[in-house]
């Protein structure tokens, strides 16, 4: 339990540490941007001044979801880290669409630009959003919210990337026009990215069966306990990134003692944990129980 808190104490120190770096960014962009009349500066302030907020609110979700459940908040607050990442890629998407909006404009009324700012300001953003990302990247791989986190500022130094590319281009070829279209490639490359994350987190909060995961092979394995006459009334969803939930109805052959019963229980909890990655079942027992055997129960009617 101590070695639980001291990871969520690291992920929000370096969550934290991001928050003020991001924060550095976005300010001397929107002054560089205003400066030097660039769009795609000024693009890429906005989109880092996102990464302020997306990175708030996933630190103070983050230190949410470690508080501990009660007995009216039985599962505590482990979705606050899910409804997290859903605002914060659904944000992305509306940031995507506002800078497509504005680099069309920028088409129709093009403007000169100062690309020395551009350039500066552009490697600054570069060097600070990575150190960014290595500071959560860890934390990436096995946490939605932090996941979300993390595109924010991996997109970050990729546009960033192609900011400093406009800015030498019209720097030494007055390519001007370049300003809006690499606009118009952050905000797709914005709206794609963050589609897939909005799928993910939504399809946790609607309790959908877990990515990956197959009932019938998990019904199969259950019935190969020989006191299993069938297993129904199945449900599997889960709690939040690492924890996956499993509920059944498991009707047996013969009229055994509670002893029995939990016997089989208990092997089945082992099984299913090492097969399937389930960390949490609540099995029903039942024999000659007159109720409806299907696996999955409609719940129309």
């Amino acid at each position: 339990m101590g070695e639980h808190h001291h990871h969520h104490d690291m992920k929000g120190k370096n969550l934290f540490i991001a928050v003020i770096l991001n924060i550095v960014i976005t300010l001397s962009q929107i002054i560089g941007g205003i400066m030097s009349g660039s769009l795609a500066l000024l693009s890429d302030a906005v989109h880092n001044f996102s990464d302020v907020l997306a990175l708030i609110v996933a630190y103070f979700a983050n230190r949410l979801a470690a508080r501990p459940n009660d007995t009216s908040k039985t599962f505590g607050y482990r979705r606050a880290e899910i409804l997290a990442a859903l605002f914060n890629a659904s944000v992305l998407i509306g940031i995507g669409i506002f800078l497509i909006i504005e680099a069309f404009h920028k088409f129709y009324h093009p403007e000169t630009i100062d690309s020395f700012w551009v350039i500066v300001l552009g490697v600054l953003s570069i060097l600070l959003n990575t150190a960014s990302v290595l500071l959560i990247r860890c934390d990436a791989s096995n946490n939605i919210n932090i996941k979300v986190a993390y595109l924010h500022l991996l997109t970050d130094v990729a546009t960033s990337v192609a900011v400093v590319v406009g800015g030498t281009l019209m720097y030494y070829f007055g390519i001007f026009w370049i300003d809006p279209f690499i606009s118009i490639l952050i905000a797709l490359y914005l709206i794609w990215a963050s589609f897939g994350l909005i799928k993910e987190s939504g399809s946790i909060l609607m309790q959908f069966v877990p990515k990956g995961v197959e009932i019938d092979k998990i019904v199969k394995e259950i019935e190969k306990e020989p006191e299993i006459k069938d297993v129904h009334h199945v449900h599997i969803w889960q709690l939040d990134d690492n924890h996956v939930h499993f509920e059944a109805h498991l009707n047996f052959k013969d009229d055994v003692m509670l002893s029995v019963s939990n016997r089989v229980i208990d092997e089945l909890e082992k099984k299913l944990y090492d097969i399937f990655h389930i960390d949490h079942t609540t099995f029903q027992c039942e024999y000659e129980r007159n109720d409806k055997k299907g696996v999955i129960v409609s719940n129309k009617g």
